[in-house]
């Protein structure tokens, strides 16, 4: 069995394995006194195979999966893409036709290395010869986009283990933005597991879990995936966005900038900050509109000023104060002639 272990892992790492029946049932733990012996052993398949601590130090998760899975006497397999489906509860906000920085460089490395750390999947529940996946959603992505076979665990997992091993996976690799997590609570929410559970897929408080729920329940959702992830948009941002978007005029406004070009253009966190700036910016104030008031000789005496439903008349500095008296009698007069005609007209 140790010799099985250690070509599979070898495969792992050089490239291929080909696929495998159902992992057999697993091999009772060694006695407290082989275990030095187990380590030493599974150290020298590591060796074997060109891998050093050092250069895997940045990623000891990575080290610490591989362990688990020898030590429990899984198989990692060799699953084709096509036979594989997502988690039934999503968790990611994915970009159309647009890749993240990470997403790229897994790509690469994969393309590079290989797949360095298998995914974990379970028998789909009612699909013959299909898998769903707990977590390595992105590998998995990109396995595809490369054209090549993933490898994979496979556990037979129930709904709650399924949903607590993605959210462990999610928090010890690549943490999910705060958005991606409100999104993960409510779909956990939608599909009936209870409050314990969401609050352990995602490691939160019952306050923390409020609050997620609270800005999914905000922000419609056409907008949220419009979006995307934006990682560095926190709560704070996401709930202010939420209760601008509750105004239908606010929200046609909404509307044209997730239209234009270059939202389209742009990254999660650069659409989040247009939608943002354009919705909270303090709207312009009407420019007064000036109309000059002038004399037979085409000298200004004073200048009228119109501000939306108010006006405002400034006399020039030279105005002869009796004038300005006999004008206030004037306006007055007629003002109350205007009333008049209104009244029997």
């Amino acid at each position: 069995m140790a010799g099985s272990r250690k070509n599979e892992l070898k495969a792992l790492f050089a490239g291929g394995l080909p696929p495998a029946a159902p992992s057999p049932a697993p091999t009772p733990a060694p006695e407290r006194k082989d275990v030095a012996a187990v380590a030493r052993s599974s150290s020298g398949a590591i060796k074997a195979m060109g891998l050093s601590l050092g250069s895997i130090a940045k990623d000891a998760e990575e080290v610490r999966v591989l362990r688990q899975a020898l030590s429990e006497g899984e198989r990692v397999i060799s699953v084709l893409p096509e036979h594989i489906e997502a988690s039934f509860v999503e968790d990611r906000l994915e970009l159309a036709d647009r890749d993240d920085e990470d997403f790229s460089a897994l790509v690469d490395s994969i393309r590079e290395g290989g797949q360095q750390v298998p995914v974990l999947l379970r028998p789909h529940p009612s699909k013959e010869g299909v898998y769903q996946t707990a977590y390595g959603h992105r590998r998995i992505r990109a396995a595809k986009r490369l054209g090549i076979a993933v490898k994979a665990v496979i556990r037979p997992l129930s709904d709650d283990e399924l949903v607590l091993a993605q959210g462990k996976e999610n928090a010890e690799r690549r943490n999910l933005s705060f958005i991606e997590r409100a999104i993960f609570a409510r779909n956990l929410s939608q599909r009936g597991f209870d409050r314990k559970v969401i609050g352990e897929a995602l490691s939160v408080q019952k306050s923390e879990l409020s609050r997620l729920m609270q800005v999914v329940e905000a922000v419609p959702e056409r907008y949220v995936r419009l979006i995307g992830a934006a990682p560095k948009a926190g709560r704070d941002r996401w709930m202010k966005l939420g209760e601008l978007l509750q105004g239908k005029d606010l929200q046609l406004k909404a509307d044209q900038v997730v239209s234009d070009r270059r939202f389209l253009a742009s990254d999660s966190d650069q659409r989040f900050q247009l939608v943002f700036d354009r919705l909270s910016a303090v709207p312009e104030k009407p420019v007064a509109l000036a109309e000059d008031l002038k004399d037979s000789a085409g000298r200004i005496f004073a200048r009228m000023k119109r501000d939306g439903r108010t006006a405002r008349i400034d006399f020039a500095a030279n105005i002869d104060p009796a004038f300005l008296d006999e004008a206030m009698e004037l306006l007055a007069e007629r003002y109350e002639l205007f009333l008049s005609s209104r009244k029997t007209g």
